[in-house]
């Protein structure tokens, strides 16, 4: 399998086969990310010659002996065939839609238990496609898109140069809504610094309580040496929020969800991890995060945050 730097994936596609359709971030300019710093090129598409050869080789998982293996320690006769397909790269949904139903071909032709097609995008990737593309795309499959909004708050989406506001997220999305794709919105505790943490949870509920996702998965802030965050904190231009204070952060942001969704904490950012549907666990899971706060400590929580070599 082709595979370019480190590969991300959301925690929910865990099950999904992984096939590198570009590398990089079209964007890379949001100042606390460093996720594609040690690649040599900002983004590149994966030639069509690269995945096909990844299919051929995936196609091969239902007669490998360890595949095999695999399925009778679950109690199957045979490999269960992929069901899905998670594209990899920072942001593969930039794509021309020529080149997604291309892709979206390719592994028709060579694993057809595939039904959907998932990827990260961001809310600039929609705005390129019409609603009539956006209906192929969701017809040839694509379907859980995981978006990474970060926050509803514009005045933290205009500092780390996100390169959209909450608007663009309410209208793309929308249109998502309407073409029948799915997503899931990666969720950014701390992005709206010291002191406005649970004004930009609000503020994101207030844009989620008007849209469909299927899941909001809540990660937390961690700031990187050498990221442009870092240099904005050394030149006092912005001041981190506490552990603790995220964690109020994401009781705000429950709190305020009125939609039925899932919600989770499941990434390596996470001190602990939290899962529940919305509005049926929005108590319980308010009771465990007061727990956190009242148990773990700041101190704690921060020792954390400063042992993570990275996510």
């Amino acid at each position: 399998m082709h595979f370019t730097g480190t590969i991300w994936r959301p925690p929910y596609e865990s099950e999904s086969l992984l096939l590198e359709a570009s590398a990089g971030c079209t964007h890379h300019k949001c100042k606390f990310c460093t996720l594609y710093d040690g690649l040599p090129f900002k983004f590149r598409m994966s030639p069509l010659e690269d995945i096909e050869r990844d299919l051929q080789e995936a196609q091969l998982w239902n007669t490998d002996p360890f595949a095999s293996m695999a399925a009778r320690l679950q109690g199957l006769s045979k490999p269960r065939g992929f069901q899905r397909v998670f594209l990899t790269g920072a942001n593969p949904f930039v794509l021309k839609t020529s080149r997604l139903l291309a892709i979206a071909g390719l592994i028709g032709k060579y694993i057809p238990s595939v039904r959907t097609i998932g990827c990260f995008a961001r809310v600039t990737d929609v705005s390129l496609k019409s609603d009539g593309e956006l209906l192929s795309l969701a017809e040839a499959g694509y379907n859980g898109l995981t978006i990474g909004i970060e926050t509803g708050d514009d005045k933290a989406l205009g500092f780390m140069n996100k390169g959209y506001s909450s608007a663009d997220i309410l209208e793309q999305c929308g249109r998502l809504d309407k073409a029948g794709v799915s997503y899931s919105f990666f969720y950014l505790a701390g992005i709206s610094g010291a002191g406005r943490c649970e004004q930009g949870a609000k503020s994101t509920a207030a844009v989620c309580n008007r849209l469909r996702p299927k899941l909001i998965g809540a990660n937390m802030l961690t700031v990187f040496p050498g990221s442009e965050l870092h240099k904005e904190i050394l030149l006092g231009r912005w001041r981190e929020a506490g552990e603790t204070e995220k964690y109020i952060e994401l009781r705000a942001l429950i709190e305020s969800l009125t939609i039925p969704t899932e919600f989770a904490a499941l990434g390596a950012s996470n001190p602990f991890t939290l899962r529940g549907s919305l509005p049926e666990d929005k108590e319980p899971l308010i009771r465990e995060i007061d727990t956190i706060i009242k148990t773990a400590g700041e101190e704690k929580l921060r020792d954390y945050r400063k042992s993570l070599p990275h996510l």
